[in-house]
């Protein structure tokens, strides 16, 4: 007869197609049901924090539920981190955990019941007689509220027969929210006049407008107004008309982008949550600017707006195009139409080599941006460094730009993010851009992406020896900085060790070996890592906005 563990393998692959994880001692039981009863594929990673990262970038790059699965204990601890990550991130995800038996804990068992809800995780527990059914449930749950469930299956229920398993309802979600009464009603009038009398009309957009398929209609809303656009780092490619958005903003937007941000007199900002890096800590709109935003969130998130409509985004939008499209006096601006877009999108080139004898992130990254495949997604893991890709290499779409790691403010996550975006989107090279430090931290997952992106995968290491945020912070307020430092590390070495092409880049000539690579049909190459010896002088613009911010 099937086992509890069946039922709750079998309910969860109705609504997955991969999971990733670490077998131990708690999983053993439910894995073995995966792989005998169910077309979901079990992909192991080398970490347990890897196996949620790994589920979190596959969620963020496909849209589809995430799974990933680890043993009790330590196996539940590792993953901690990785858990909290996708907490703040939003990301619809199922952890399946073995878990203390219903006897009671044993000497090293842990109450992860309270340490998931620590992190904001809601734990369901299986019985013989209700597997299926809570296994359903969690599902419903980390859909329906777009966070992480952790499935706790207890070691001595593992096995106990529970009969066939039961066909589950499938889950019911809710609808798009809409704004409802009167007061929102003419909140939308409001904002469709506001953007009709606008001169210089400009709409921000974040992941929430993705997330709620608002990228047209915030098109059309751009047309009928002559609006310039402009999108939030995890929200990057979501306007059709690249020619007129103004790339990224906050701190990763070019100087002359967001020079033109600060002359917009109206904004309308989508699915954006405004947080202060994408605020620049308060500088990003000029002070006379009016600031509308469309959100799901109870109320407006920053106190420079001033007007909210709460609802989604799609809903939202078409609402206010209705009402563009009644009024007579809604023609567009034609302002975006006298700026010049893509000299205000340039950023600085660099200047090859720093004072240092060190190569400029900022050449790097511009060199690197003209080599890479067009079909890409790029996989960033947390640090100083996470400007240069934002900035130099632009994304198609937002879910091309997976950043695992920045929500919890977290370094460490990017190997086994690799892994989660190269299963999601096999057609596609995945780009990897790493720290040193959050580099060794997740060294343990290097072979992970090796070996499951193959040729299809590279990574780069911006190698500074060093912490670069805090150096950038605290070494310039006097503080020792041997802490922030790090002894010179061969990540080239370390990758050629786990069967990549590694490349150690000194020069801008180096960098011909990825030119070389990415001539090469994929299934005739290897991963490849450069190892980018980077001077720690070249600091990000938004690293000093953040350095001003705390002066």
């Amino acid at each position: 007869m099937p086992s509890v563990s069946a039922h709750a393998a079998v309910t969860l692959a109705a609504h997955v197609d991969h999971v990733f994880g670490v077998m131990g001692n708690g999983n053993a039981h439910f894995l073995d049901a995966l792989a005998r009863q169910t077309s979901a594929t079990f992909t192991p990673v080398r970490h347990e924090s890897g196996a949620v990262v790994a589920a979190d970038a596959h969620h963020r790059a496909s849209g589809r539920l995430a799974a990933a699965t680890t043993t009790y204990g330590a196996g539940f601890t590792n993953t901690l981190t990785a858990l909290a990550e996708a907490v703040q991130a939003h990301v619809p995800l199922v952890l399946v955990v073995g878990d203390e038996p219903t006897s009671g804990p044993r000497p090293w068992d842990v109450d992860q019941i309270a340490m998931a809800s620590a992190v904001g995780a809601r734990t369901y527990t299986v019985g013989r007689a209700d597997a299926a059914a809570t296994t359903a449930i969690a599902v419903e749950h980390a859909l329906t509220y777009r966070v992480p469930t952790v499935l706790a299956i207890p070691y001595d229920v593992a096995t106990l027969d529970a009969g066939p398993v039961p066909d589950v309802p499938e889950p019911r979600l809710p609808g798009p929210l809409a704004p409802r009464g009167p007061f929102a009603d003419a909140t939308v009038r409001e904002v469709a006049a506001a953007l009709a009398s606008a001169r210089r009309p400009l709409l921000l957009a974040g992941r929430g407008a993705w997330l709620a398929g608002a990228g047209d209609v915030l098109g059309k809303i751009a047309d009928a107004t002559g609006a310039l656009t402009v999108t939030t780092a995890l929200g990057q490619g979501v306007f059709p008309r690249p020619e007129f958005d103004l790339g990224v903003a906050g701190g990763f937007g070019a100087r002359g982008a967001m020079g033109l941000v600060r002359e917009a007199d109206v904004a309308l900002v989508v699915g954006a949550s405004l947080n202060q890096f994408t605020m620049r800590f308060g500088e990003l709109f000029a002070p006379g600017t009016r600031v509308l935003q469309v959100d799901v969130a109870p109320a407006a998130t920053h106190p420079h707006v001033g007007g909210y409509v709460r609802g989604d985004a799609a809903t939202v939008a078409a609402a206010v195009l209705d009402e563009l499209h009644a009024r007579p006096d809604a023609t567009p601006s034609g302002w975006r139409e006298s700026v010049d877009v893509a000299a205000a999108r340039r950023h600085e080139p660099g200047t090859g080599t720093a004072p240092d004898g060190r190569l400029d992130p900022r050449s790097a990254a511009a060199r690197i941006a003209s080599l890479l495949p067009t079909d890409r997604v790029v996989v960033s893991d947390g640090g100083h460094f996470i400007a240069w890709a934002n900035m130099y290499w632009p994304v198609a779409s937002p879910d091309r730009m997976i950043m695992v790691g920045t929500a919890f403010q977290s370094i460490g996550l990017g190997f086994p993010s690799v892994v989660g975006a190269a299963l999601a989107r096999p057609d596609a090279t995945v780009v990897l851009t790493s720290g040193d430090g959050g580099g060794l931290m997740a060294l343990a997952d290097l072979e992970s992406a090796v070996r499951v992106a193959g040729g299809r995968g590279m990574a780069v290491v911006w190698n500074d020896a060093a912490y670069g945020a805090e150096v950038h912070v605290y070494g310039r307020k006097g503080l020792v900085r041997e802490p922030m430092l790090i002894p010179a590390v061969d990540f080239a070495g370390l990758a050629t060790a786990v069967g990549a092409h590694g490349v150690t880049v000194r020069t801008l000539e180096d960098l011909d070996a990825l030119a070389d690579w990415a001539t090469r049909p994929a299934g005739e190459r290897p991963f490849l890592l450069l190892d980018l010896v980077v001077s720690p002088g070249v600091v990000a613009p938004y690293q000093e906005e953040i350095v001003r911010a705390n002066s």
